[in-house]
């Protein structure tokens, strides 16, 4: 009889971690998924500025000179975007990044509108572009792990804690240390990559500073 309350206990212990396990590779996978998408975007974002740089060229002198002094200005507060952890600079950031769409939009719009032609669709497209990219960023920085999902993984990592605990109860603990510490291990990396801005792997603005300091200098 207790043999067979010993083998059920085990079955249920394996089990949880067997479940535990297979929570924690998912939520991993998807953590590292979300962490590329950010990575991706941000490349997507620096080409989308310095296509629009180099289609400039297609407008007027005036605008063309007031269209590169913008985009100059908006790589510098996207940058900055990526490296700012004060909520109030975002704030800034975020209002003057607006401003300076705005800005850009009202150049490359009136003429496409006035007098349709293939370059002006296609200096409007590639604005369109520089301002899409910014908004796919930022959706990808709001995709987060769920609530949900962090409290499952919460849940079940104390369950199984405390089945092991109660199997080393009376022996020597040392060995059993291995499982909360990996767990906590695991569960930091999965916060830290999931918290762009506050972690300490982070989305560098590689492509962007590398297009930065690409451009001619006014």
């Amino acid at each position: 009889m207790e043999k067979d309350r010993h083998e059920d206990f085990a079955f249920v212990v394996a089990g949880t971690l067997t479940l535990l396990g297979l929570i924690i590779g998912f939520t991993f996978s998807m953590t590292i998924n979300r962490y590329d998408q950010r990575k991706n975007l941000e490349e997507e974002e620096a080409n989308a500025i310095g296509t629009e740089y180099l289609r400039a060229d297609l407008l007027p002198a005036a605008d063309a000179t007031r269209v590169r002094a913008l985009l100059r200005c908006y790589l510098d507060q996207r940058i900055f975007w990526y490296e700012s952890r004060n909520n109030l600079t975002l704030r800034q950031i975020d209002i003057e990044t607006a401003h300076l769409q705005a800005q850009m939009w009202s150049i490359v719009a009136p003429p496409a509108i006035k007098k349709p032609t293939a370059v002006a669709a296609l200096i409007l497209a590639g604005m369109n572009d520089v301002l899409n990219s910014q908004g796919y960023t930022q959706a990808s920085w709001w995709n987060r792990i769920p609530v949900g999902v962090w409290i499952l993984l919460v849940t079940i990592s104390i369950f199984c804690n405390i089945l092991i605990g109660y199997v080393a109860h009376g022996r020597s603990g040392f060995l059993y240390l291995i499982l909360p510490i990996a767990l906590s291990i695991s569960l930091l990396l999965i916060a830290d990559i999931d918290s762009p801005r506050r972690g300490i792997i982070r989305t560098q603005p590689q492509n962007l500073e590398s297009l930065a300091a690409s451009l001619p200098s006014q």
